[in-house]
C-alpha cells in the first residue's frame, strides 16, 4: 500500500478526521522514504520536533531535516533560527537546497497553513512543488518530488477541499468501521481514468504499516447503546395520528360543500304550504339583450 501511494510522486493528499487521525500514517509514508534512501523534508507546524521524532530509529531520523515552525511560528525569538521569509518561503528554499534524486516534502499540517496563509499563496505554492521549474533561476536537477499533506477535513469547506484536491495525483481518505482503519484512495494518473483503492490496515509502533483484512460487508455500525435516542414528536402542539374514535368522527362529518341526497331533496322539492319567492326584472337602457353579438357594448 505506502510503494503505491507514493508511486505516482506529486502530491498526496491524507484526509483525516477527529475519529481517525492521519499523522500515523504521515509518519508510515516518511519512514517508507527514509528507508527507500531518500532526504525527508518535514514542515512542522502542530508538534514539536521531539515528539514527530518519537517511534523513528537512527536510520530514519538521520535522514531526515525538520523544520521546527511549532516553536516559533510568528518569528518573535529572533534567535537566527527562525525562517524570515514564513512556511512559504521555508519550502521555496526546500525546493534549492534538495540534492539531486528523489526527495520528499511532508507537511504538518495543511491545515495549519490554510488557517495562517491565503489559500491561492497555499496552492500555488503547491503547484509549483509538483513543478520544479515554476520558480524563476532554479535549476536543481530533481528527478521526484513527492509532498505528503496532511489535512484535517472537518476544518475546511467543501471548496477548499475541492481546490486542493484539484491539485493531488494520490488523494487518501480515512475513515474505518468497527474499530478498523481504512483508506479510500484515489489515483489520478495523466491521460487516464483515475482508479479507486480501499484498503484496511494498522499502524505498528515503529509505523510499520501491517494491512488487514476488512470487517464482513453484511457488518453495521450499532449505535452507542448509552446514547438516548430523541424522539422529534415528543414536544408537538398537533398530533400526527388520529386514534379510531377520531377516525369515525372524521369520515362520518358531512363537509359544508357536500351535498347528500337529504339535502339535494330539501332544495329541489320545497316543502308544501312554505312561502316562496319571486324575481321581477325591468331590462335597462344600457343592458345588452342581444344573445348573437354579447360584446356589442364593449365598443371594439
Amino acid at each position: 500500500m505506502l510503494d503505491s501511494l507514493l508511486a505516482l510522486g506529486g502530491l498526496v493528499l491524507l484526509r483525516d478526521s477527529v475519529e481517525w487521525e492521519g499523522r500515523g500514517l504521515l509518519k508510515a509514508l516518511i519512514k517508507k522514504s527514509a528507508l527507500r534512501g531518500e532526504q525527508v523534508h518535514v514542515l512542522g507546524c502542530e508538534v514539536s520536533e521531539e515528539e514527530f521524532r518519537e517511534g523513528f530509529d537512527s536510520c530514519v531520523n538521520s535522514r531526515l531535516i525538520y523544520y521546527d515552525l511549532f516553536r516559533d511560528p510568528l518569528s518573535w525569538s529572533k534567535t537566527g533560527e527562525a525562517f524570515p521569509e514564513g512556511p512559504l518561503g521555508v519550502l521555496r528554499a526546500i525546493c534549492r537546497r534538495t540534492d539531486p534524486g528523489p526527495a520528499t516534502i511532508a507537511l504538518d499540517s495543511l491545515s495549519w497553513l490554510l488557517l495562517h496563509l491565503p489559500c491561492t499563496a497555499v496552492c500555488q505554492t503547491l503547484h509549483a512543488l509538483n513543478h520544479q521549474n515554476s520558480y524563476p533561476g532554479d535549476s536543481s536537477p530533481v528527478k521526484q518530488v513527492h509532498v505528503l499533506g496532511l489535512l484535517h477535513e472537518e476544518l475546511h469547506g467543501p471548496g477548499l477541499v475541492g481546490a486542493l484536491s484539484s491539485l493531488t495525483q494520490t488523494e487518501v481518505i480515512l475513515g474505518g468501521l468497527m474499530g478498523q482503519a481504512s483508506a479510500h484512495v484515489l489515483f489520478r494518473k495523466p491521460q487516464q481514468r483515475p482508479t479507486y483503492q480501499t484498503s484496511w490496515f494498522s499502524i505498528l509502533p515503529d509505523f510499520s504499516l501491517e494491512l488487514q483484512e476488512g470487517p464482513p460487508l453484511g457488518s453495521q455500525h450499532h449505535p452507542d447503546p448509552h446514547t438516548s435516542l430523541v424522539d422529534p414528536t415528543t414536544h408537538l402542539t398537533f398530533n400526527l395520528h388520529l386514534s379510531k374514535e377520531e377516525r369515525e368522527a372524521k369520515d362520518s362529518l358531512i363537509l359544508p360543500f357536500q351535498f347528500s341526497s337529504e339535502k339535494q331533496q330539501v332544495l329541489l322539492r320545497p316543502v308544501p304550504g312554505q312561502a316562496t319567492s319571486h324575481i321581477f326584472y325591468e331590462p335597462d337602457a344600457y343592458d345588452d339583450l342581444d344573445q348573437e353579438d354579447p360584446d356589442d357594448d364593449l365598443d371594439i
